[in-house]
């Protein structure tokens, strides 16, 4: 008797908890790969889903949708160039831990009004938290300013992106965003994270993966350019004899 008395008691607490989500995310992508040609200028990615519920709808404290779209992480080192004796030359380097090659985060309302701080800290969201950059010579006092220009260098050629209010929120229940992916895309696994918030707070989350690599012919040639480097080296060798040479006798024939 005591036993199922206690059983009950942590049931109750249990649906009684905050942290326990009465909605959830169905979503999916418009396309789980995105292949690389040589003539690959970009694609557009959309993004669609649903809130499902187990409640009815929440009139007094509305949700609030935030999509991210994130690339392979690396370490990535950022100097800063000063003017000595009239030549611009590398001074101070910061080495940021990781950082993200591709960052982009869709809202469906401005992000500061839809995430605390605390949240933002937990679940790294926003571009500044994506970014993992722990210490800097002592020498640099200023190593937050490399940061702030490794996402200003980023945010110039398409790389990272802030879209707020660009997630298309219909009745509470169904969204909608599209994210552009710019050319210079690294290869790798993306990672696409869905959350829903509530008073500032997140309610759930939804993670899948997107596929970027190179296809066909550049695909091979990656490839063996890594992890054969000694064969692509003869490869590329003899493809330039033989275009010299066929360059030439075509010369000789007409000027014969």
């Amino acid at each position: 008797m005591m036993r199922q008395l206690l059983a009950l008691v942590m049931l109750t607490l249990a649906l009684a908890s905050p942290g326990m989500a009465q909605e959830e995310i169905v979503a999916d992508l418009s396309q789980r790969q995105v292949p690389i040609t040589a003539d690959f200028d970009g694609s557009e990615l959309i993004l669609y889903g649903a809130v499902k519920r187990e409640t009815p709808i929440s009139v007094t404290e509305p949700l609030s949708v935030i999509i991210t779209v994130a690339g392979p992480s690396n370490p990535v080192t950022v100097r800063r160039k000063e003017k000595v004796a009239g030549i611009w030359i590398n001074t101070d380097a910061v080495e940021i831990d990781s950082a993200p090659s591709f960052y982009a985060i869709s809202t469906s309302r401005p992000l500061n009004q839809i995430l605390s701080e605390t949240e933002d800290l937990r679940y790294k969201i926003s571009i500044p938290r994506a970014i993992r950059s722990v210490g800097a010579p002592q020498a640099v006092t200023d190593a937050h300013e490399f940061t702030n220009a490794l996402m200003r260098i980023k945010a110039a050629n398409g790389t990272y992106q802030a879209r707020p209010n660009t997630v298309a929120f219909f009745d509470q229940t169904l969204f909608k965003t599209a994210i552009t992916l710019p050319a210079n895309l690294t290869e790798g696994t993306y990672k696409v994270t869905l959350y829903l918030t509530r008073d500032r707070h997140v309610v759930t989350s939804y993670s899948t993966n997107l596929a970027v690599e190179k296809v066909g012919l550049e695909r091979f040639l990656y490839r063996l350019a890594h992890d054969q480097p000694l064969v692509y080296g003869l490869l590329s060798l003899f493809i330039a004899i033989v275009a010299g040479w066929g360059a030439s006798a075509i010369f000789r024939y007409f000027t014969g």
